[in-house]
């Protein structure tokens, strides 16, 4: 009995059920509007493939609630409601007024059979819409006292909800003018506060004030798109960019609060574990973007929303951790941090329907997200009253440490003055001493550049007297047998004027003619023009050496002249000629040149002690075979001149290279050298703003390649 009662009352309820749910909506008053959330039958297509006639053979169960939560869902969801107009209106508007969901659309059962179909969401381009406004807007043509059936069509990747309303064009225009004036108010603090800030930062250049610019427009793009105003007035022709805002925009709110949170609260330095969760919280709002772009729009807000709790959570704790520390500005965050995620809850609350749906609830997110936005601007302001304070108690620091090291300069500065006046005293005498030393310094200084000179004159005087001395006795020794040669003519001459005409004359000629074959008068001619040939060429010997010395004495001018350069490497080579080894080659490879404006004489001095030192790397070597000394001029493409003497001597190691031009070096024996003549040459190099490169291996000669200007500065030419 009882069972059988149990079950006719289930049957009952089941019954009223589905009598309430196929109750019309009843439209009478067309002042109001009507919420009919409760009215309407829902389904959920688990295969989100059925069709509108499929779907209407399914059993609906009704929402029984004024807003039915469709959840976060990946399946197709369905709605049905009856609507009766009642009123003198022959068209109505039907609102769902939650603009984020992707697709929706509305089947109207026609009563001819058919359907007509109303295709919006973020899918479809804003133009397609029949209503300019961001919520869902569908235009119903029902004629008087007649039912139409409805369904509509719902997916969304993210929460959804139904607030549906009914009503006349005017009153629901009414209620939306309302929403968007209080958006424009929202909107308008959230602009005045990024530039607000924007401003500061421009002032103080501090990059607190930038991130906090940056998380206002972040803050106040998330608002808007879950509004529907982006879409509507930022991308209306990017279906895409609609359909991704809701998402991109959150996770790039999240990225700047949590790197503002890190500034504000300068948790690297005050609290270094916290600053690693905020920067892991980064980091994971950053993978939140893969599901994102690959559209897997369930698993993104999963991960969205496990993230925001989690991080608004931690950002508490970080601000409580930082104000603990004593850091004032973190009182003002906490405050601010609260007030935002108390309208959070009550957001989140309206969208489980623990909250209602109304005006209070609607608003909550936007009024926190102000007054967040508005006391962080202030407590960012505060920090340069912080900044104000520090300075003027670091400048009191700094004025009394001013004035006590003024106390100590002037107690300082008695001590001072009797030192200076002991170290003055000390420093004359040292300084005294110093010139003195310096004196003989440049004195020894002349006198070993004067011994290079002389060693140098030496090795020339040899030379010369060698090279004058051999033409010399060449003619010196053609004068004796040409005065014996020169007797015999005189004696021939002699018996020529002897001949007397009135005497004997065939005799005469017959005895000259004896005379003539007893001295050999044919060889004498020869040899008499054999030694006037030998002293022509011992004259012509010594009128070249002489000449080679006169071009090479320019030793002792002083002005700069434009000379032929091959003249003073040849001059140097007569005068040295005498040095040449008989095994040694020398070859000479001369490029044209144009005359060099240049101190000859000084210069002559550098071929001197860079041939003369080459002749001497090849004597050195153990074993002497065929030698070679080989000059070679050039032209270069920077119309500097080269000059090139490269030898096959011994050669040099890098370490000696490195050290050839220092002045007292030398490789020799004591008492051989005075290490002063490659540093002479490097000076006098240098004075004619040239260079000098040296190439060389141990055992494979070297070769001095010397770079000259065509013209020496002025400047230089009088240094």
């Amino acid at each position: 009995m009882s069972i059988r009662f149990f079950a006719l009352l289930l049957l009952s309820f089941a019954a009223q059920i589905t009598a309430r749910a196929q109750t019309p909506v009843v439209f009478r008053d067309s002042a109001k509007l009507m919420q009919v959330g409760e009215f309407l039958d829902l389904y959920i297509d688990s295969t989100n493939d059925l069709t509108i006639d499929q779907v209407r053979k399914m059993t609906f169960k009704p929402s029984g609630s004024r807003v039915p939560n469709l959840q976060i869902t990946p399946y197709t969801s369905w709605a049905r409601v009856h609507i009766t107009n009642n009123t003198h209106l022959s068209r109505l508007l039907l609102e769902v007024e939650y603009p984020t969901i992707d697709e929706i659309s509305l089947y109207e059962v026609l009563p001819a059979g058919g359907y007509k179909v109303v295709d919006l969401g973020q899918y479809q381009p804003y133009k397609m819409r029949p209503v300019n406004h961001q919520n869902y807007i569908f235009p119903l043509d029902i004629p008087l006292d007649q039912t139409r059936e409805y369904f509509l069509k719902i997916r969304a990747g993210e929460q959804a909800q139904l607030p549906v309303y009914l009503g006349a064009e005017t009153t629901l225009f009414a209620k939306n003018t309302e929403r968007n004036f209080i958006f424009g108010l929202y909107a308008g603090i959230i602009l005045v506060m990024a530039l607000y800030n924007f401003f500061i930062w421009l002032t103080v250049r501090d990059n607190s004030y930038l991130i906090y610019v940056t998380y206002i427009i972040c803050v106040g793009l998330t608002q808007a798109s879950q509004q529907g105003y982006t879409f509507r007035f930022l991308w209306p022709n990017s279906p895409w960019l609609a359909m991704h805002d809701t998402l991109i925009i959150p996770v790039l709110n999240g990225i700047t609060a949590a790197l503002f949170i890190q500034s504000f609260l300068h948790t690297r330095e005050k609290y270094k574990l916290g600053h690693k969760l905020l920067t892991g919280v980064i980091v994971a709002y950053c993978l939140a973007f893969i599901p994102t772009f690959l559209d897997n729009h369930f698993v993104a807000n999963m991960m969205t929303q496990i993230i925001a709790m989690t991080a608004s959570i931690l950002a508490i704790f970080v601000g409580i951790k930082v104000w603990r520390k004593g850091y004032g500005p973190a009182a003002y965050f906490l405050i601010a941090w609260g007030i935002f995620l108390g309208s959070v809850v009550i957001f989140v609350l309206r969208n489980f329907n623990i909250l209602p749906y109304n005006d209070f609830t609607y608003y909550a997110l936007q009024v926190g997200s102000a007054a967040e936005v508005t006391l962080l601007s202030f407590a960012l302001a505060n920090k340069i009253n912080i900044y104000r304070k520090e300075k003027e108690e670091s400048q009191a620091v700094a004025l009394r440490m001013a004035q006590e090291n003024e106390q100590l300069v002037r107690e300082q500065n008695v001590i001072l003055e009797a030192k200076v006046a002991e170290r003055t005293e000390a420093l004359q005498t040292s300084n005294g001493e110093l010139n003195k030393a310096l004196t003989n310094l440049k004195s020894a200084q002349t006198q070993l550049v004067e011994a290079e000179k002389m060693a140098s004159l030496g090795q020339l005087t040899a030379g010369i007297a060698h090279e004058i001395n051999n033409p010399i006795n060449f003619v010196t020794s053609n004068i004796k047998p040409l005065k014996l040669d020169f007797e015999d003519i005189r004696s021939l001459l002699r018996k020529y004027e002897t001949i007397r005409p009135g005497e004997d004359v065939a005799g005469q000629l017959a005895e000259i003619e004896r005379y003539k074959q007893q001295i050999d008068i044919n060889y004498l001619h020869e040899e008499v023009d054999t030694l006037i040939k030998g002293i022509e060429d011992g004259a012509n010997r010594t009128a070249e050496i002489v000449k080679g010395l006169r071009t090479f004495s320019r030793l002792d001018e002083s002005d700069l002249k434009f000379v032929d350069i091959h003249e003073g490497l040849n001059s140097t080579m007569v005068l040295l000629r005498n040095n040449i080894p008989k095994n040694v080659t020398v070859r000479y490879d001369y490029g044209e040149l144009p005359k060099i404006e240049c101190f000859a004489g000084k210069l002559n001095q550098v071929f001197l002690n860079i041939i003369n030192n080459a002749l001497n790397a090849i004597k050195m070597k153990p074993e002497q075979g065929e030698e070679s000394l080989t000059i070679k001029t050039r032209l270069e493409e920077d119309k500097m001149v080269s000059i090139s003497i490269k030898d096959s001597g011994i050669g040099m190691s890098d370490k000696v290279r490195e050290k050839i031009f220092e002045p007292f070096f030398t490789t020799k024996d004591v008492g051989e050298g005075t290490g002063l003549g490659l540093s002479i040459v490097f000076s006098i190099i240098e004075k004619h703003q040239g260079r000098i490169a040296v190439n060389s291996e141990p055992g494979k000669g070297a070769e001095f390649i010397i770079y000259l200007p065509q013209n020496v500065p002025i400047a230089q030419s009088h240094a």
